[in-house]
């Protein structure tokens, strides 16, 4: 029996159309005095395997808390090497600052819209600012936590995304991100899970998938 064609890839944004995030992390903490440690022990508890429903990271994807509460929250957690408080007053604006577009992602994007496969971003929101006016001429659907209340990896925000897409069969299409847990959302619904580390590993996946998608960039090229 064949694998179902492919009529969909679903992207996540910050980490797979951009730049590492943990590289603007390490840099805002470097520029800001905090203690790495601070940092680990407050996303372990609010966002790790094992938290409980309604942290402070949840609630601010779901919408439920806006950039500037949950900078406060986060700020407070948060410890400097010299002792003296993080400001919380864009802290979320100062933790994305070094993240930038991944071109050679964005020219994937483009050459599945050529091969005629549907895309879409499905992204969990840190009140970062979108690029909007890109992605939506790139993407079929865009499809934001903190605008439906709805969060990864719970699998409804997987089936909204498909049903915006017009995908009745799951299998159909791939999810990509870069962290497990969500791509292991997108797998217990029915979806294909692509776990990115680098545009050009992604790349080769999709094209194994995708026949009419090349392996290599023109960029690379």
């Amino acid at each position: 029996m064949t694998d179902p064609v492919i009529d969909a890839v679903v992207f996540d944004y910050g980490g797979v159309l951009t730049t590492p995030v943990a590289d603007s992390i390490t840099a805002w903490l470097a520029a800001d005095g905090i203690r790495p440690d601070s940092l680990s022990a407050a996303l372990k508890e609010w966002l790790g395997r094992n938290a409980e429903d309604g942290t402070p990271i949840h609630r601010l994807e779901t919408g439920e808390l806006s950039a500037q509460e949950f900078g406060a929250l986060l700020a407070a957690r948060l410890t400097t090497f010299d002792g003296t408080p993080v400001e919380p007053t864009g802290v979320l604006r100062r933790l994305f600052a070094a993240m930038g577009d991944d071109e050679r992602m964005y020219e994937l994007v483009a050459d599945l819209r050529a091969a005629g496969v549907r895309t879409a971003l499905l992204s969990n929101s840190w009140g970062n600012t979108y690029p909007r006016e890109r992605l939506t001429a790139l993407m079929d659907v865009v499809v934001i936590s903190g605008e439906v209340g709805l969060r990864k990896p719970g699998p409804e925000i997987y089936r909204m995304t498909l049903e915006r897409l017009g995908i009745t069969d799951p299998a159909t299409a791939v999810f990509i991100d870069d962290a497990g847990p969500n791509i292991e959302g997108a797998e217990a619904i029915g979806m294909r899970g692509l776990l990115h580390t680098d545009a050009a590993t992604t790349r080769t996946a999709l094209a194994a998938l995708i026949p009419d998608l090349s392996p290599t960039s023109e960029a690379s090229a």
